[in-house]
């Protein structure tokens, strides 16, 4: 090519060079795209395409296992995080198999898009982070009780509880759902009792470390015994009083269901037997005996024979 030629093709580019405007210009990928995922929540996250006095909107798009394998490698667009603003989309609800993704994210202004900027490499559910749960132990009188965080169906726990000093002798509960305050275990008087967590996510087979031994002691001590005791004479007092009056009533209801008195009736009765008064010594006599004499019905017999005759 001659000098004259070379000549003229920097004269036409140096011509059309101003003419040139930011809306010509090809818009560039997301780039540093990444995943932020913790107790099964997913967020892609990218840095910001600037275009002065422009604003870029965003559109992200995942390929699972099956379009991979069975629907020639085509795209989902995520609609949630269809033309955002934001340079963050949570994938949690679109993440629901626990294999390998991909993801890509596009910017756009007006008509113009860029290309797509890829994630590197593939996220798989399974690499979540688990964070132990929040707990909270209270002792109620004699019972152990535990508050768990609520963090989700998906999320089950796994309870470890102690006397302290008794490390050997743990136990351990599993909890499917939280609903209300969890009962452990019935508390000795005085003694520490130590309770640690752990989430567990059976949809991948994955535990997270335990929470923070946290321990409390059990109400009691000289105080309850006081009470205890307290009670204790009261229950003697009252059944000292009560025990006496209850044998005596027994004692009677005893009495007239083995020997009960019998009244005989008027009928039977024996009257008494008929008397006669006999007046001794004269009319004048200041005083007079009375006399009774019982005679035999056969006497009676006798001399009523004889007066007859």
């Amino acid at each position: 090519m001659s000098k004259m030629s070379l000549k003229l093709i920097s004269f036409l580019c140096a011509l059309i060079a101003p003419n040139l405007t930011d809306e010509d210009a090809l818009l560039s990928a997301p780039q540093n795209i990444s995943i932020i995922s913790t107790n099964m929540k997913h967020f892609l996250t990218w840095s910001p395409v600037t275009i002065q006095g422009e604003t870029v909107r965003y559109s992200v798009e995942f390929q699972g296992e099956y379009e991979r394998e069975y629907a020639n490698e085509s795209w989902i667009p995520i609609c949630e995080c269809s033309l955002i603003t934001a340079t963050v989309c949570n994938i949690t609800e679109d993440i629901s198999a626990t294999v390998p993704y991909n993801l890509r994210v596009r910017a756009d202004i007006g008509t113009r898009r860029s290309e797509w900027g890829t994630l590197k490499g593939f996220f798989n559910r399974i690499t979540t982070y688990l964070t132990p749960p929040l707990m909270k132990i209270i002792a109620d009188g004699y019972h152990l009780l535990v508050e768990l965080e609520d963090m989700g169906p998906a999320f089950q726990f796994c309870v470890l509880y102690w006397k302290k000093g008794q490390e050997s002798r743990m136990q351990q509960k599993m909890v499917k759902e939280i609903s209300s305050t969890l009962h452990l275990d019935t508390m000795e008087a005085g003694t520490d009792y130590c309770v640690k967590a752990q989430t567990y996510v059976e949809a991948i087979n994955r535990s997270s470390n335990f929470s923070q031994m946290q321990c409390v002691r059990a109400q009691g001590g000289r105080s309850m015994w006081l009470v205890t005791a307290l009670i204790s004479s009261a229950s003697f007092a009252v059944a000292a009083l009560t025990l006496p009056f209850l044998a005596w009533k027994t004692s009677k209801i005893f009495q007239y269901s083995c020997c009960p008195i019998v009244v005989l009736p008027d009928t039977l009765k024996v009257s008494e037997p008929s008397t006669q008064l006999i007046l001794c010594g004269s009319e004048e006599a200041e005083h007079c005996d009375l006399m009774v004499h019982v005679m035999p019905s056969e006497e009676v017999l006798r001399l009523w024979i004889q007066e007859t005759l």
